[in-house]
């Protein structure tokens, strides 16, 4: 499967913030959108960053409240790992365990259009594995 084909059913929407916003607004839109990291993007929509709540949290625990007032640049994962829509689900899987991400922004163009999360990953093995299943009995019912 393709994550084109999750994302077709999931949907492309995705949080993104601008990395000169406050984490004070990036922990909103956390909490507003009940979402575990934010993308955060450059002036002109490319990706440059991800901040996820176990960055604010190891943050915050190391320099207190007061890290809220900073740019989100200051604090933001750069190195961010990201994926295509032709990308492959079993290997969107793979790179989330091996680098043990749960989020991994979908670019094209050097443009974010979407997002997947490793929730969204394991449903969509799961439901795969119950359609399988589900194939075999009907295959050894029709035998």
């Amino acid at each position: 499967m393709k994550i084109h084909q999750m994302l077709d059913q999931k949907g492309y929407d995705v949080q993104a913030i601008d990395r000169h916003a406050t984490m004070e607004q990036a922990v909103g839109v956390l909490g507003e959108k009940n979402i575990g990291a934010v993308v955060v993007t450059d002036g002109d929509g490319s990706v440059c960053g991800i901040l996820s709540e176990r960055d604010v949290v190891r943050h915050m625990s190391r320099s207190g409240p007061g890290i809220l007032t900073a740019a989100v640049d200051d604090y933001m994962t750069k190195n961010v790992v990201t994926c295509t829509r032709d990308a492959d689900l079993q290997d969107v899987m793979e790179i989330m365990s091996k680098r043990r991400i749960r989020h991994l922004p979908v670019v094209e163009d050097g443009k974010l259009v979407g997002i997947v999360s490793i929730g969204d990953v394991v449903k969509r093995k799961i439901e795969l594995a119950e359609e399988e299943a589900e194939s075999l009995k009907q295959y050894i019912a029709a035998g």
